[in-house]
């Protein structure tokens, strides 16, 4: 009971960051590729209640900026220029879950811009780019884990099933795999395809590279399950029916290995991110000026950036809970696994 209890907790809090990202157009207040030139690296503006003169505000506000007086490119507070923030405003268009069209955000002001996460170096806004980065980001790390899992589920199988030179030939090769470090082999696969291309198509390009990776582990492990599977007793008792082998693997043996391949799907989703932001970060990824989280932070290679605009880092603490997501709820399903196993072998040893 507790153990469900932790894995929907973990589904619940992953959820929550997903409806946020999917929904970035409503809780982004502008759009990611609108720039302001008249701002560029502009730190983030603080959210107050109480202004200077010590009078609290039931609505929050933010105070606009000014340069330093004698100082360059640094700036402070001009306790003269509120901006009271403003929820549920029309704003800039976007399409909610990339369908329905639509001009209503979370919050934002009139006539002036609000940057709670600061802005880069054309003006645009962080806390937009860095909502609708993370769906590239999580889009690519779902579908890549998704055709990894299919791609190992199908070659664990047929290796599993069959046996004999199929499962030499399969296991040597994901042995291979195995072997060879990813992100290397990683580098290696995306060299070869073409680096001027679309953005659409760029995305699927890391998507296909990502999911070519990493196919391996989940074969032996989906093979492993299949081997046992296939020796127990009521699969040979429905073979000696005349079941067919598509029918064994349907209905007796594939159902079996559901847990494993939920509890790597969670394991490979935040690798296949952050797989999808080293391409991004190294320029081998989605393109300017569509965000990624990668591409987000690729302005740190800039050693002026690096040590002076500290806010050009936030994009990396935001990726935080996610990753802290998937592993909780990756442990979680292998500790029920874990709990399954042990009772299936204690009513075995009872029976």
């Amino acid at each position: 009971m507790i153990r469900r209890r932790k894995t929907k907790i973990w589904l619940l809090v992953l959820g929550v960051l997903h409806g946020i990202v999917l929904c970035a157009g409503f809780f982004a207040p502008y759009d990611p590729i609108q720039q302001d030139r008249k701002n560029p690296y502009l730190p983030p503006m603080h959210v107050h209640l109480m202004d200077a003169r010590g009078h609290l505000h039931l609505r929050p506000f933010v105070y606009a900026f000014q340069l330093r007086p004698g100082a360059f490119d640094q700036y402070v507070e001009d306790p003269t220029q509120p901006r009271p923030l403003k929820f549920l405003i029309t704003g800039d268009r976007y399409r909610l879950l990339g369908i329905f069209p639509a001009r209503l955000h979370l919050f934002g002001a009139d006539n002036a811009r609000i940057y709670l996460l600061g802005t880069d170096a054309f003006g645009r806004d962080q806390f937009s780019r860095l909502l609708f980065g993370g769906q590239i980001s999580l889009l690519a790390g779902l579908l890549g884990a998704g055709f990894t899992l299919v791609i190992g589920w199908s070659i664990g199988a047929v290796a599993g099933y069959f046996g004999g030179w199929r499962d030499d030939v399969l296991m040597r090769l994901a042995e291979l795999f195995l072997a060879l470090p990813w992100l290397y082999l990683l580098f290696a696969i995306r060299a070869f395809l073409p680096l001027t291309v679309n953005p659409l198509q760029a995305f699927f390009l890391i998507v296909a590279v990502i999911a070519a990776v990493g196919w391996a582990r989940p074969a032996r492990l989906v093979r492993g399950i299949v081997l046992s599977a296939k020796e127990r007793d009521f699969v040979r008792a429905a073979r000696g029916f005349g079941a067919s082998n598509f029918y064994l693997l349907r209905r007796h043996i594939l159902p079996a290995t559901s847990s494993v391949l939920l509890t790597q799907a969670a394991i490979l989703i935040p690798q296949y991110v952050l797989a999808e932001m080293t391409l991004s970060f190294l320029g081998l990824g989605v393109p300017e000026p569509v965000p990624s989280w990668g591409n987000l932070l690729s302005n740190l290679q800039q050693y002026s950036v690096l040590v002076s605009y500290w806010w050009m880092y936030l994009p990396a603490l935001a990726m935080v809970p996610f990753f802290l997501g998937y592993l909780g709820l990756a442990s979680a399903l292998q500790e029920r696994s874990n709990a399954y196993k042990i009772e299936r072998r204690s009513l075995g040893s009872l029976a």
